[in-house]
């Protein structure tokens, strides 16, 4: 079978196509480790175009964090029983987190960008810390435990999706909520 050429793409589309697997080799290789020339075989493009339409990898990885949007979805704390608030925090943002790509590549990238590290602290400090202050009326108490749940819950991610750590990659998400959602509590109450 002949191997046709790929088809001529409009302006739009070729951008897309360009951002699409930008986004997704960020989220499976982080920042450092996407290349160029990766993200443009993923696109069917030539190199050169990559270049041509965001400039550089720098650009580029600011144009793809800018259209995936890092929402947390952090439910209302307060509503959760107290007892439970933990358990609830974890299982939450494992959920989140195994079904949305843009914490995937926040994650992967924010240890060698500076960008990615920017928009992971104002996701964290934007979403966390006004859902932990719903539970405690000194805010710099709040801000400190939200600071706090957001380690361990950075940590987390990062032994489960990034570095793979068997034990805790092994562990089904109901034994993870299990073990580290009395961890989240102590630190919330």
């Amino acid at each position: 079978m002949i191997e046709r050429p790929p088809r001529p793409r409009s302006s739009d589309a070729t951008r897309a196509a360009i951002l699409a697997a930008a986004r997704t080799r960020f989220a499976a290789d982080g920042y450092d480790r996407a290349t160029i020339r990766a993200i443009a075989a993923d696109a069917r493009i030539d190199p050169a175009m990559v270049m041509r339409y965001f400039g550089s990898k720098e650009q580029l990885f600011a144009a793809a964090a800018s259209v995936t949007e890092v929402d947390l979805r952090i439910p209302a704390l307060a509503a959760l029983p107290p007892d439970r608030i933990g358990a609830g925090v974890v299982a939450h943002f494992l959920a989140r987190w195994e079904g949305d790509e843009a914490l995937q590549v926040m994650l992967r990238s924010a240890a060698t960008n500076e960008t990615a590290a920017e928009r992971a602290r104002d996701a964290f400090a934007g979403q966390v810390a006004p859902a932990v202050a719903a539970l405690h009326r000194d805010p710099a108490e709040a801000r400190a435990r939200a600071a706090l749940v957001a380690t361990q819950l950075i940590g987390l991610a990062m032994c489960r999706y990034v570095l793979r750590l068997p034990p805790v990659v092994e562990m089904d998400r109901e034994e993870l909520v299990a073990r580290f959602g009395p961890l989240v509590q102590a630190v919330l109450t």
